[in-house]
Parts: C-alpha cells; structure tokens; sequence
C-alpha cells in the first residue's frame, strides 16, 4: 500500500510535550492538522468483492469474526484499496452479549439473533454471566495483537464496542438492525428502570472489561457505538447513554490516560455537545442530520473537542458531482478545528468501491489547499 504522510514524518512539540504522530491521534488530541485524518464506519465488509470470499471461506459471519486469521484479512482489505487513516477492527456489536451468554446466529433477511432474548430481570441472572467473557472475546484480542503487527506505522488501529444501551437494545429484542421500532425494550426500561438497570450495569462492566484487554493487545483509539441514542426521551437518554458512557471513560482513562476515545451516539440531536461534555469523549461523532456549521460552534469550539462525521452514506452511493460538493461543504465548515472526516452512518452494501477512492483523495487532497 502506497500512502504519502511526508507531512507527519516528524513527532511535533506542544508546549514541551511530544505529541503523537499519527494524523488521527493528533485530531483527537484535539488539534486542527493539516488535514483531517479520514476513515470511514464499516469500511471493511460487504461493499467490497473480496470480502464475501473470505466471510464464505470462514463459514458466514460468527466464523469470520471468531476468526484472527480471516478477521485481520478483511481489516486490511480496504487499506489496500484506499488512502485511509485508519483501520477499525473488524468484528460485530452482538458479540459481546453471546460472550454473556446469548446464543448468535446470522440469518438470511434477519441480521443477527440473539436467543434467548432477555426480557426481564430474572433473564438477566438465569441466562447472563461474565463469568466466561474474556475467554468467548478471546480471538478478537488476539485478531488485535495481529493487526498491531501487520498494519503500516502510519495507520492508527481503533478498536471498538457498542454502548451498552444499543448492545441492551439487541439482547431484548433478540435482533439488531434497524427494521423494529424498539418498542419490546423500550417498554421495559420506560415501565420498570429499576428493573432494567441491572442489564446496562452488566453491560458497562464488561464493555470496560472488553475495551481494556483491546487496548493491552494494541488498539490506539476506541470507537463506542450508541446506534439506538435516538429512540430514548431525554430523561431516559441521560440515564441509558450518558451515564454508561461517562462510566466507561472514566474507567478506560484511569488505566489508560493517552488512549482517545471516540463516542457515536447517533440520533441524539440537539443533545450531542451536552453528550461530548458529561461523557468526557474525546471526539463525537455526528450523523448525518447533524447541521455541521451548528458542530463547529457547540462542540469544536465551546467544547475544544474533536468531531467526526458526517457524510450520508448514500452521497457515497451515488458519487460524481452530488458527493464532491458536500464532501467539500463538510470540509469547509469543519476543517477550521479538531476534526475526523467520516461517515454519519456506515458504508452500505451497493456503494461502489471506486466512489470510497474518490472520497478518500479529496480529503486528503484538502491538506494540498491549506499548505500550498
């Protein structure tokens, strides 16, 4: 893979202190580099041909993701075919909840499904244990430690967990994907909180569990995926998405202080800058109905924080002039601080590959505009 980084050849100094090399760990120290650092959610996967050979050659999706071997194969497929920043770790949100105890399984037209569900409180204790996490999510530290080893010195290597109320939202309905209204978990944590808290509480323990042994094996950066912030009524939001989340990063940056941590709490609104802030995310990544002028006003500067987004992924299906002109609108409205350039949802499956190639050299084009 060839990919020129001659502007990060050397480690720069602030105020005395080496700050990191890599273009996207500088963003999310907060910093405005000379060009965003760009990667791209779910840029590994089913877009790309060579990824259904190795899924078929791992025998479907719990195979590939349970899989070191195959796994670290599709991390890497589209940093051969792109100028990425980074490479996410390749795996699923559900993993964790059949490493508690859950039964997952692929099938056609359902996603994943997760049996049994768990519907109450007495689910929890009879079908739930952590007692055996670490040994269930055990190839997907290892897939970490390869990746480490085999990934360039330039690319930042992220790792990643779903927030436990998405995570929460796939082990009540028994499925993820979009296609439910949520309204089987959405009853039980609107109509019995108390009842419900002891599922995010085991999940939030075993997220700072799972986070802390990906950063041992060698992730740099940690992504938290809150899909389902949307669904939840402000009170709710607080409790279910804020305070997980603020738990989990307080616990990661206690044992590991220089480890950024991105937060993607899609859907949340007007709430994402007071979500930046009572979490103490580094960066928050914003969907794409976030009005990006309104970002860089509450978030990069009242905040100093990083963002990232926020492309709608189905500007990268379509291409041509329609993907320029916003690509360069999010730039422009974006570029004047911390920022990731990113997607405000993940890459869909009809989404030509020579589309992601064409995002990928005007971003990092951007850096030729401002240095010339």
């Amino acid at each position: 893979m060839s990919v020129d980084m001659r502007e990060e050849s050397d480690v720069d100094h602030v105020a005395g202190e080496a700050r990191p090399k890599k273009l996207l760990l500088r963003a999310l120290a907060g910093e405005r580099t000379e060009r965003p650092p760009i990667w791209l959610m779910r840029q590994a996967g089913r877009y790309l041909p060579e990824y259904h050979d190795v899924r078929e050659a791992a025998g479907g999706m719990v195979g590939l993701c349970n899989s070191p071997e195959h796994a670290v194969e599709v991390t890497l497929q589209p940093l051969r075919r792109f100028t990425l920043d980074a490479a996410i770790l390749f795996a699923d949100l559900p993993q964790i909840a059949a490493a508690l105890g859950q039964t997952l399984e692929y099938r056609v037209g359902d996603g994943p499904v997760l049996t049994p569900p768990i519907r109450s409180t007495s689910d929890i204790t009879e079908f739930l244990s952590a007692s055996r996490l670490h040994e269930e999510l055990a190839p997907i530290y290892e897939t970490v430690r390869r990746l480490t080893r085999a990934l360039p010195d330039e690319i930042t290597l992220i790792g990643y967990a779903g927030a436990p109320w998405t995570v929460a939202t796939y082990m009540v309905e028994g499925r993820g994907g979009g296609s439910s209204e949520h309204s089987i978990v959405k009853q039980w944590a609107l109509s019995d909180p108390e009842g419900f808290q002891p599922l995010i509480d085991l999940l939030t323990a075993a997220t700072i569990e799972f986070l802390d042994r990906q950063i041992q094996a060698g992730a740099e950066a940690i992504q938290l995926f809150e899909s389902w912030a949307g669904i939840l009524p402000d009170p709710l939001f607080q409790r279910w998405c804020v305070t997980p989340v603020a738990a989990i990063v307080a616990a990661l940056k206690a044992k590991h202080p220089s480890v950024p941590i991105i937060a993607f709490p899609r859907g949340a609104g007007l709430a994402y800058n007071g979500f930046a802030e009572a979490t103490g995310v580094d960066c928050v990544g914003l969907d794409s109905a976030v009005p990006v002028e309104w970002a860089a006003r509450k978030v990069q500067q009242e905040l100093g924080r990083c963002v990232q987004g926020n492309l709608d992924p189905q500007l990268l299906v379509a291409g041509g002039p329609a993907l320029h002109a916003e690509t360069d609108r999010i730039l422009n409205a974006l570029s004047g601080g911390p920022f990731v350039f990113n997607l405000g949802h993940g890459i869909v499956k009809t989404t030509p590959p020579e589309h992601v190639a064409a995002l990928a050299q005007q971003v990092r084009s951007w850096s030729a505009a401002l240095t010339q």
